[in-house]
């Protein structure tokens, strides 16, 4: 079973910036053939897809956070990162960490992000 820890979540103000950390418990051989993804849920809404890296580093993005958002990782760390800058209300959500391999999907236990206006 792999485990995933966020980290780096929390209050920031409109316009301000949060880095989001992922680390994965597993080697790092097994962790660069997984592809990464954020996701997040706001309040009464459906959980969505913010960000991902493929195995190989190719990258997609939500419309909702293209240019602002960048989707990162460090396979001698284990770790994938969500640097978030240019911070909207509307960014507020609990963000998950998901790592996927094959018909294996790993899933973090979230993180707060709240953006005050």
């Amino acid at each position: 079973q792999v485990q995933l820890v966020e980290s780096g979540g929390g209050l920031v103000q409109a316009g301000g910036s949060l880095r989001l950390s992922c680390a994965a418990s597993v080697s790092g051989k097994i962790f660069s053939t997984y592809a990464m993804s954020w996701y997040r849920q706001a309040p009464r809404k459906q959980r969505e897809l913010v960000a991902t890296i493929t195995n190989i580093g190719t990258t997609t993005y939500a419309d909702s956070v293209k240019g602002r958002f960048t989707i990162s990782r460090d396979n001698a760390k284990n770790t994938a990162y969500l640097q978030m800058n240019s911070l909207e209300p509307e960014d507020t959500a609990v963000y998950y960490c998901n790592a996927r391999v094959t018909v294996f999907a790993y899933w973090g236990q979230g993180i707060q992000v709240t953006v005050s206006s």
